[in-house]
């Protein structure tokens, strides 16, 4: 495979995951950005892009959006960097809604994934196999994974006949889960195949206060890693119907347990031979920076010791190499390449 990748990061909230538009969405990744990541150290971008940001509901495409996509793609071709551009929230599917997809119901919207993928391969083509790949979608919530199974399939085969030899990137279901990954259908015979996955495990650690979780809403005590993420007498103070709704998350972790949650997605990669990549993991700066900075180390060993190439959740942000006032987190000492 000629898309050779290590370390990245995702360029969140800029073609996904927002409402900004014109200046402030300009603002927001500049080449700058793409230059500051290359001296860091990292050698690709994961770039999310919604269809609300791409397309009008006609299928019209945004000139804008399509003109900002371009532009951080030459960025990158400018500083060596490579892109996976990943088709991220679509209209007919969002991995945080709570019922079944219409994308997985409803013919047309499996048929309107395809035509999105169509136009952005007539869009993309033209860039360098070794420069840029596709990522099908982001963390699929198929109830059934047979039904993601047949969804993507549509998509992938389109995109074989317009470009054999473009590296598309394949996920499982259930939020990229590892715990799905033997039921994820991977293309025999096809070397032109990136394997991906996220993790956020333990989800009380990594999500910690997360407004936009339940059981982040649930508690906002202390926390600790590795162990029980509920420390002894912070757990012995909850009531009763707390504990019942985090017993099933307040479980033992550590380097260990990341070794065995990993084990699924390098079965199946000694078995087909491809390449895994780890799209997504991080933990929330409401967690103080000794636990995130353990975390992370820890993870980054398990991903490094199994060759598995990586792109951390995010680039600025909640779970950034940098926060909001671009001051630099503990996640970006602890993921360097000479960290």
């Amino acid at each position: 495979m000629t898309f050779a990748i290590k370390r990245g990061t995702n360029i969140s909230h800029w073609l996904s995951q927002s409402e900004a538009r014109g200046a402030p969405r300009r603002a927001r990744f500049v080449r700058e950005d793409v230059r500051k990541l290359a001296e860091l150290g990292f050698d690709h971008l994961r770039l999310p892009v919604d269809e609300t940001q791409m397309w009008e509901v006609n299928g019209r495409r945004e000139p804008e959006a399509w003109e900002l996509l371009n532009a951080g793609l030459d960025w990158c071709r400018e500083c060596g960097l490579r892109v996976i551009v990943d088709l991220h929230i679509l209209r007919s599917h969002y991995f945080n809604q709570e019922k079944v997809p219409d994308l997985f119901t409803q013919q047309k919207e499996a048929e309107r994934f395809v035509e999105l993928w169509r136009d952005l391969s007539d869009g993309l083509r033209q860039r360098p196999v070794d420069q840029v790949a596709y990522e099908l979608m982001n963390e699929p919530v198929a109830r059934d994974p047979e039904d993601w199974n047949r969804v993507y399939r549509g998509a992938y085969d389109l995109l074989r006949a317009q470009e054999p030899l473009r590296v598309v990137v394949i996920g499982s279901n259930q939020w990229n889960s590892p715990a799905t990954f033997d039921k994820l259908y991977v293309p025999p015979g096809d070397p032109h195949l990136l394997l991906t996955f996220h993790y956020y495990n333990p989800m009380l650690i990594t999500h910690h206060q997360a407004p936009w979780w339940n059981m982040g809403k649930l508690y906002s005590g202390p926390i600790q890693y590795p162990g029980q993420p509920i420390p002894a007498a912070a757990w012995s103070a909850l009531p009763g119907d707390v504990q019942c709704q985090l017993a099933p998350l307040n479980v033992h972790h550590d380097v260990s347990t990341m070794e065995h949650d990993l084990a699924l997605p390098l079965a199946v990669a000694a078995r087909t031979g491809l390449a895994l990549y780890c799209g997504e993991f991080g933990v929330l700066n409401t967690v103080p920076d000794a636990i995130r900075t353990a975390w992370y180390r820890d993870f980054r060993s398990v991903l490094e010791r199994h060759g598995i190439a990586w792109g951390n959740w995010d680039y600025k942000g909640g779970f950034g190499l940098f926060g909001a006032d671009g001051a630099p987190t503990a996640v970006l000492a602890a993921l360097r390449q000479d960290g």
